[in-house]
């Protein structure tokens, strides 16, 4: 595994490595930049449910499903661990969030296909949200 950093040397040269790619995208994400988070996305990219339902298709669809989650002003993607093998990203995070029912916390499984510098495929295994405690 090869952890990249923004500003080494190496910037010019890691711009396509899949690993980059994706952490770049975290960075837009927690920023909520969403014109940066697209530069990383494939026009054709498509979003999954792990394994296999269907949440987004296509660069029009991704962006307005994060505009939407880009109005939560507690929004932010924390990386517990990533792992990565060939154009293959594995990310375990825990994303913290407004749900429905108030701000809370989400673990989140992210695999990532990368081509060509670009997000092409993604899955995302959730588990449940755990809502933060109201009481004084």
């Amino acid at each position: 595994m090869v952890i990249w950093r923004k500003g080494s040397s190496l910037e010019d040269d890691q711009s396509t490595h899949p690993e980059y790619c994706v952490q770049q995208q975290l960075e837009a994400y927690n920023a909520r930049d969403i014109d940066a988070f697209m530069r990383w996305c494939a026009e054709d990219c498509s979003y999954y449910g792990f394994p296999d339902h269907l949440l987004a298709k296509g660069a029009t669809e991704i962006r307005e499903r994060h505009l939407l989650r880009f109005r939560e002003p507690n929004l932010h993607g924390r990386l517990i661990t990533r792992l990565s093998v060939g154009n293959l990203v594995i990310d375990q995070e825990v994303v913290t969030r407004t749900f429905p029912e108030g701000p809370g916390e989400i673990d989140v499984i992210a695999i990532y296909e990368v081509e060509g510098g670009k997000i092409s495929k993604a899955w995302f295994k959730m588990g449940k949200p755990r809502l933060q405690n109201s009481s004084p």
